[in-house]
């Protein structure tokens, strides 16, 4: 039986701050229980000889250093899984919010997970189609992949990640498919459209969802990603899964980590953030993957908002350090009521060269032609608006009118409307029409005979 202890000292926002104890462990589980008898939760998270702070995932408003005892549990925070969890809404704290039974688990986990080793990695190769033009011709996810996207205060990312989540799927692999989506300090008006969006597409069904709103301790955030990793991890590498797992917002998150750093008075790093903010992040990035020999896998897709758009913020540039690219979702866009608002030129998938070889025999080389065309295209438009167009070539008109085309119909695409990588191609050689044929350089010659479609010119 764990002992009780009466000796609380301090209580500074969410860390309270236990004397007298012995044979406590770091991150091992604290239940308070307060004057009046309610009981919350916390964990170890520093301990110093016969002292422990305890850091509370629940309010510690009404509590008292007087009258409140602390038991420690002897291990960390767990959650119950079992493969019923697919089709529920949690709590960012594990516990059910949609009206359901509770869970009756399988087995308890620790949501800290297990480091893999780098060795039995397996290299990530088969390709997710997202359904969204912009992502998977131009910025091709791969299963066992981290993309994070990079948004801005304002920007439809909560409907992006909507999108990918119903319409994700492994094309032309084996097993079942998964989405475990964690959401961290959104509105309530979020996390209803996140409910809806997946109850009305019928995606529920094949999917875990962790919630925690602004109205939910801020303490909770930093359980949450860990909550819906470990439930994927169970999924994935005991079920044989595929799982995507989407977590929005990392920012949110970083800034519970800031709050709790400043309340445990540590030195502070950039902006404020604790200094271990980049290990921090990477033990939540660094929980996606595959493993030799298992035949599930986890893709994550990770969803920030950068302060004052500025990509050089601490949360987007140790992310970019950690993961493999990023997909950029651009404010000048959004403005012009293009939807998904993909910047596709700051925008890059690290592993995508790997996926292009596996969807169909064009694509490495429509990948190129498109991305050059609409970088000159975008190059020729400022050129434009400085001289004029009279003052462009036949050439460069073309390559303006291709830009404009692009961003119309290829990047521009619906909320519902889900293209297949096939769809996606033949519409990027379509676009590629406007353009003489001699400045198609970067496709063969036998792929342009076979795929670009003949106008009258032509």
């Amino acid at each position: 039986m764990q002992k009780e202890y009466k000796t609380l000292t301090e209580i500074a926002g969410p860390l309270i701050l236990v004397e007298g104890v012995e044979g406590i462990k770091y991150e091992e589980l604290v239940e308070m229980t307060t004057a009046s008898g309610e009981k919350r939760l916390g964990k170890v998270l520093e301990v110093n000889k016969d002292k422990a702070l305890v850091q509370m995932f629940e309010s510690p408003q009404g509590m008292a250093t007087e009258g409140t005892k602390a038991k420690f549990l002897g291990h960390p925070l767990e959650i119950g899984v079992s493969e019923d969890m697919l089709g529920r809404v949690f709590s960012g704290s594990g516990k059910p919010i949609d009206g359901g039974a509770e869970i009756i688990p399988e087995k308890k986990l620790n949501i800290n997970g297990a480091p893999i080793n780098p060795y039995s990695r397996d290299y990530p190769e088969d390709f997710i189609q997202t359904g969204i033009s912009s992502i998977d011709a131009l910025n091709t996810l791969v299963r066992g992949q981290k993309l994070p996207v990079f948004s801005g205060a304002g920007l439809p990312h909560s409907q992006v990640a909507a999108q990918i989540a119903r319409q994700a799927k492994v094309k032309g692999g084996e097993g079942d498919f998964a989405v475990v989506f964690g959401a961290m300090g959104v509105t309530f008006e979020e996390a209803q459209y996140f409910m809806n969006e997946f109850k009305k597409t019928g995606a529920i069904n094949r999917s875990v969802l962790f919630i925690n709103t602004a109205a939910d301790p801020v303490v909770e955030r930093i359980a949450t990603p860990r909550l819906a990793l470990t439930a994927a991890e169970y999924l994935a590498y005991e079920k044989d899964m595929h799982v995507l797992v989407i977590l929005t917002d990392l920012t949110n998150y970083c800034e519970a980590l800031r709050e709790v750093s400043a309340a445990r008075k540590e030195v502070p790093g950039r902006r404020g953030y604790p200094g271990y903010l980049y290990t921090d992040l990477a033990t939540i990035y660094e929980r996606a993957g595959k493993i030799k020999g298992k035949k599930g896998s986890i893709t994550q897709i990770p969803i920030l908002t950068m302060p004052e758009d500025d990509i050089t913020h601490p949360i987007p540039d140790l992310t970019g350090y950690i993961t493999e690219g990023q997909i950029v979702l651009g404010r000048d866009l959004h403005q012009k009521g293009i939807y998904p608002p993909v910047n596709v030129l700051p925008s890059l998938s690290r592993l995508s060269p790997t996926a292009r070889k596996v969807t169909r025999e064009d694509h490495e080389g429509i990948f190129g032609q498109l991305y050059a065309s609409f970088a000159r295209g975008l190059e020729v438009r400022d050129l434009a608006i400085i001289l004029g167009e009279s003052a462009l070539s036949e050439s460069d008109l073309k390559f303006l009118k291709f830009a404009q085309n692009f961003e119309d119909r290829f990047i521009t695409q619906a909320e519902n409307e889900e293209r297949s990588i096939e769809d996606t191609l033949n519409l990027g050689w379509e676009l590629l029409t406007v353009l003489p044929r001699n400045e198609l350089k970067r496709v063969k010659e036998e792929y342009i005979e076979k795929y670009l479609p003949k106008t009258k010119e032509s």
